[in-house]
């Protein structure tokens, strides 16, 4: 950023965006700190590419004024993560393409890492960096391709009895540390590389995946073409998603679910989404039945006097309309 293009740019840095000005300056920033933070390559070219869905919040005035260098693709309308980020790579020109989301901040040097990575390992197709919560604690940034074995564990709740279970915890990975290098099946999208070729090979998101599930797709295509994964914990950033904080919409719990669906659909077969569409509905009513439970508990640590509790007791409520909602709409997704 900033520095005259040279024909051959090292690294696209794709960012979408729907009117969040303010993370989406944090986001900039952390790029242009990581490009020349102590260990950064400085003969590594980047561009950024901003692609902005809409926003009624002043992003697109901001960015002129304060990030000329910035190349900007302006949407009428919310296009959806997977089409926004899909007009990011088809105007990138690096060898490397960073997807990166507005709520995940940089660490350090850890583009250069990232780019060291895949210089050394060409085998490496996709990679991810180890990422942490806002609280500096550790995301859990990889995972294991979904099955409907995964989605049973987790629909009656082993997976988080039993987190650190080879067998029922294996699609978070719970058994393992995170502390090195390891090949995965997916990297989360909030902050993912790859190879240009991995994007000219299988080509970009899957435009049916409006939000959620869609590098999920991505990592399988790239894997079911012959390439790796990695995970790799020395390039580091910090993601606000999943923050104390965070209360989602009860429409999102629907739309993470249909986008589950549509993963499930499009490689396993009518068959095994049938079987999914029982687990939903199963995982549901688990969590339904639970809501009482989670609900009183939360009353009870309230009345102790722990602000927590009150965005605490938001996020059960709103997650239990969204799974009523997910029970009403399962027949017809």
């Amino acid at each position: 950023m900033g520095k005259a293009m040279a024909e051959t740019v090292t690294l696209s840095i794709i960012i979408v965006n729907w009117n969040t000005r303010d993370l989406l300056a944090t986001c900039l920033d952390a790029i242009r700190r990581s490009l020349s933070s102590e260990g950064a390559d400085t003969t590594l070219q980047a561009e950024v590419i901003v692609v902005d869905n809409g926003s009624t919040d002043g992003t697109v005035e901001m960015l002129r004024r304060d990030y000329p260098d910035v190349r900007l693709i302006e949407n009428r309308e919310n296009v959806g993560f997977a089409r926004a980020n899909n007009q990011g790579l088809a105007a990138s020109r690096g060898r490397y393409l960073l997807l990166l989301n507005t709520d995940a901040f940089l660490r350090g040097p850890a583009l250069a890492r990232l780019v060291r990575f895949m210089d050394e390992h060409p085998e490496a197709g996709i990679v991810g960096p180890r990422l942490y919560f806002g609280d500096g604690t550790l995301q859990r940034s990889c995972y294991a391709f979904p099955t409907l074995a995964t989605e049973f564990y987790g629909a009656i709740g082993l997976d988080r009895l039993f987190p650190r279970s080879r067998l029922f915890g294996r699609y978070r990975l719970g058994y393992w540390d995170m502390r090195d290098v390891r090949e995965v099946d997916v990297v989360m999208g909030a902050c993912l590389m790859a190879r240009r070729e991995v994007f000219e090979q299988i080509g970009g998101l899957d435009e049916r995946f409006f939000m959620y599930s869609e590098e999920v797709d991505w990592c399988y295509r790239a894997r079911q073409a012959g390439w790796r994964i990695y995970y790799v914990p020395q390039a580091e950033a910090t993601h606000l998603w999943g923050g104390t904080a965070r209360v989602l919409p009860v429409q999102t719990v629907v739309q993470l679910y249909h986008s589950r669906l549509l993963f499930f659909r499009k490689h396993y077969g009518p068959a095994t989404t049938a079987a999914y569409k029982a687990v939903l509905a199963l995982a549901c009513l688990v969590r339904l039945a639970a809501l009482p439970v989670g609900v009183l508990a939360t009353l009870l640590v309230m009345v102790r006097g722990r602000a927590s509790a009150q965005t605490r007791l938001r996020q059960i409520l709103v997650k239990g309309a969204g799974y009523r909602s997910l029970l009403w709409a399962l027949p017809s997704l």
